[in-house]
C-alpha cells in the first residue's frame, strides 16, 4: 500500500522537471542596456533582442522590450543614462552587454579600473531599483582570436564573470560562446558570427541569443522551441 504513493510522488516529480523554470514571467519587461550590438539587437528583425523576445513567447513568457542599446557607448555613458532610459521605464529584468567599445575604441575608451568602477555601479544601481540584472560577457572584437584587442579585452571579462558570481546575478558568458563556434567553426580568413569582426550577423545574434536565454532558465527543449519559432538560419 505504500508502493503507489511513492511511484505517484517519482512521477510528479519526473514531470516537474521536464521543463526548466523560465526566471522571466508574462507580463514583465527586459531593459537591454548595450552599445550598437544591442542597438541592431532591437532595430533587426533577426537581431539577438528580438529573439530573446520571440523564443520567451514560443515558451508561453510573452514579454515586453525596452531598448536601450546606443552605438559606440561605453560603460561611463551607460552608467550615466541608466535611470533615463532603463530604470524610469520601470522594467524587473536588464541585460547589460558593454565592454567591447571600453577596449576598441583605444586611448579613447575606459581603462579596466575604471570600467570596472562603471559596471559595479549599473549593477547594484539596478539592484537597488528593484531590477535584476543579467551581465552578458563582451562579444569579440575581430574573428581573430589572438587579436591583441581580444587579449586586452579578456580581463574586462573575467571581470564580468567574477561580478556576476560575487554578486549572485545570472551570467550569459557570450565571449566563450563566441570562442567556442570560431574555434569549431576552423575558417581563419572568413567571419562567421560578424559582419565586420565586431556586428553581429545572423548567425551570431541567434549564438547572443541562445545565450541570453539561458541565463534566463531555459533548458534545451525550451531552447529548441525558441529556435524553431525564429524559423531558418544558423
Amino acid at each position: 500500500m505504500f508502493i503507489l504513493p511513492r511511484v505517484a510522488a517519482l512521477f510528479c516529480m519526473s514531470t516537474a522537471a521536464l521543463h526548466a523554470e523560465i526566471a522571466v514571467k508574462s507580463g514583465e519587461k527586459i531593459a537591454f542596456l548595450g552599445d550598437s550590438i544591442t542597438e541592431g539587437g532591437w532595430g533587426s528583425p533577426k537581431g539577438y533582442v528580438r529573439l530573446v523576445i520571440s523564443g520567451l513567447a514560443a515558451n508561453d513568457a510573452k514579454v515586453d522590450a525596452v531598448p536601450a542599446g546606443i552605438s559606440g557607448h561605453k560603460s561611463n555613458q551607460m552608467l550615466e543614462r541608466l535611470e533615463r532610459d532603463v530604470l524610469s521605464k520601470k522594467p524587473q529584468w536588464m541585460t547589460l552587454s558593454c565592454g567591447v567599445n571600453d577596449v576598441w575604441h583605444g586611448k579613447n575608451g575606459v581603462p579596466l579600473e575604471k570600467y570596472q568602477e562603471n559596471i559595479t555601479k549599473i549593477v547594484d544601481q539596478a539592484v537597488a531599483a528593484g531590477v535584476k540584472p543579467v551581465v552578458l560577457t563582451a562579444t569579440v572584437i575581430h574573428e581573430k582570436l589572438e587579436s591583441p584587442e581580444n587579449q586586452r579585452l579578456a580581463p574586462y571579462n573575467e571581470f564580468l564573470r567574477t561580478l556576476a558570481k560575487e554578486k549572485k546575478v545570472p551570467l550569459a558568458d557570450a565571449n566563450a560562446m563566441f570562442q567556442e563556434s570560431i574555434q569549431a567553426a576552423n575558417k581563419p580568413t572568413e567571419k562567421t558570427l560578424t559582419t565586420d569582426g565586431v556586428h553581429l550577423n545572423d548567425a551570431g545574434n541567434r549564438l547572443m541569443a541562445r545565450g541570453v536565454l539561458k541565463a534566463f532558465g531555459l533548458d534545451e527543449a525550451q531552447l529548441a522551441k525558441a529556435e524553431a519559432a525564429w524559423g531558418g538560419g544558423k
